[in-house]
């Protein structure tokens, strides 16, 4: 890159050093989640409460130290709650806030979408067995909004 396209504007990008634009409602939800191991147990934890060890065999290759740590930071996110059922050694068990179990429909959509890339199975409906699809939906115009009219999508 030349000299004269970082000079003036203060970087290749025209901010100013060290300025950082306002934070997206995506980072802030990435923020409170972490990664991929935090939304296999926030999934998992979707069907119920579950103990440590019924969550190391329903997500399959996690480490023991790592299911602890996001353990520890969903529950300080208030995505989830501990609560123990024995007091020597304190054991827990484990269950999703409502604010937890609102991922539902964020995991649903991941999943749709990694059905299409992957070749796995797609959500069915169970009544006719037909493959699901998402689509965002207004209701006070009281209908479907589909990808093409991204300029009429915004976050508040």
């Amino acid at each position: 890159m030349s000299a004269q396209g970082d000079s003036a504007a203060g970087g290749y990008d025209g901010r100013m050093q060290g300025e950082r634009p306002d934070e997206t409602a995506l980072e802030a939800a990435l923020e409170r989640i972490g990664e991929r191991w935090a939304l296999l147990v926030v999934d998992a934890l979707l069907e119920g409460p579950k103990r440590f060890s019924d969550l190391e065999e329903t997500v399959p290759g996690i480490a023991s130290n790592i299911l602890s740590q996001r353990l520890k930071h969903l529950e300080r996110e208030a995505l989830l709650v501990a609560r123990p059922y024995q007091k020597r050694p304190v054991r827990f068990s484990y269950e999703l806030t409502a604010a937890g179990r609102e991922l539902a429909g964020a995991l649903r959509l991941l999943a749709q979408w990694g059905a299409r890339g992957s070749g796995e199975a797609a959500l069915r409906h169970a009544t006719c067995g037909s493959a699901l699809e998402a689509r965002w939906y207004c209701p006070t115009c009281a209908r479907t909004v589909d990808d093409a009219e991204p300029a009429e999508l915004r976050y508040l």
